[in-house]
């Protein structure tokens, strides 16, 4: 019962940091588009500046239950997909990095210099959490006890890259929309105007990978087992709908929350289908690591759970705050006073 109960609170702290790191990583990786000279740049860094730091906290949360919960996959997984993680991981380091350099040198080439390491920092996570999401739920070649048994480019496969664009899609949309909300003038109709656009490359991508998920995985097992699951996807696809109509109202919080709910429900129909396995084998069922056969002991469940459920309210209350005392837009005016970017 607690591996179980933690097994999906694993795929919602991976849901969480995709809803409020996805905005980030598909922004960064617009800004090229979006902003058209260092006063606009300025204005993007600005609509994230506060929040990009604190939604990565989601990101070592989920890194951290599973190495506590599910011990045996954090090995596999981090030393299976080492080469992979350790580009994640170099990519967000210099996006958090062109946070705090950016400004240091009042130099043009400088500038350029960190705006490319942001907008790279951006789209490399985007694709590559994609990358390895769609491979987890397609199967890893995992030999006995866990040990990967492929390289690098194992995961470069058709359906791999597959989800990587989603995900990347996903956040692009999540981005243009977050920027359209946070900021007035030309670059708020550049922005509404690009995640209108992009809504229908993403609804026809979102198509065809639900039909590849269909012939290249066994998600839809439990589906078919249980229909009432079958209203999580139903949410995806409601919530993307409302994301275009709330886009024709230019009800931009609305489209934005309706975003969130899409990447939620969309990671939480590849984590159903996945269940009970964490890391399902493409070579034998056999050597899947599951919740049973990776999971830790029951006092450390125990034990985690109720700091769970002392310390997780605590960071959405510190988010909550830091949403509300930056819910303006990004205004020109206010660049005077900022001491980066």
């Amino acid at each position: 019962m607690l591996a179980s109960i933690w097994f999906f609170l694993w795929g919602i702290l991976w849901a969480v940091y995709f809803m409020l790191d996805g905005f980030d990583l598909g922004l960064g990786t617009l800004m090229p588009v979006l902003a058209k000279s260092d006063t606009e740049r300025k204005l993007v860094y600005r609509t994230m500046g506060p929040f990009w730091d604190g939604n990565e906290v989601w990101l070592i949360t989920a890194g951290g239950v599973t190495f506590a919960a599910f011990p045996t996959t954090y090995a596999a997984l981090f030393s299976g997909l080492y080469s992979a993680l350790m580009l994640v991981l170099f990519a967000l380091i210099l996006r958090g990095v062109s946070f705090a350099f950016r400004n240091e040198v009042d130099s043009p080439g400088w500038k350029c210099l960190w705006d490319t390491c942001l907008t790279l920092g951006s789209f490399l996570p985007a694709l590559l959490l994609g990358v390895a999401f769609a491979n987890i739920f397609r199967g890893l070649p995992l030999g006995p006890g866990g040990i990967y048994q492929g390289g690098l480019l194992t995961l470069i496969n058709p359906y791999g890259l597959a989800g990587g664009v989603l995900f990347l899609l996903l956040f692009l949309v999540h981005g243009a929309l977050w920027l359209a909300v946070k900021s007035a003038g030309v670059l708020h109709d550049r922005a509404a105007a690009l995640a209108a656009k992009l809504w229908w490359p993403l609804l026809v991508w979102a198509a065809l990978f639900l039909f590849a998920t269909s012939q290249a995985t066994r998600l839809f097992v439990n589906y078919a087992e249980n229909p009432v699951l079958f209203l999580i996807p139903a949410l995806a696809v409601a919530a993307l709908v409302a994301v275009y109509v709330f886009i024709r109202k230019a009800a931009w919080w609305q489209a934005w929350f309706s975003s969130a709910v899409t990447i939620v429900a969309v990671t939480l129909f590849g984590v159903v289908g996945l269940y009970p396995n964490l890391l399902p084998s493409s070579i034998a069922a056999d050597y899947s690591l599951t919740i049973s056969n990776s999971a830790s002991s029951p006092l450390t469940l125990k034990i985690m759970l109720g700091v769970a459920l002392t310390f997780v309210p605590i960071v959405i209350a510190y988010q909550v705050w830091v949403h509300f005392l930056f819910k303006g837009k990004a205004r020109e005016e206010d660049l005077a006073a900022e001491e980066v970017y």
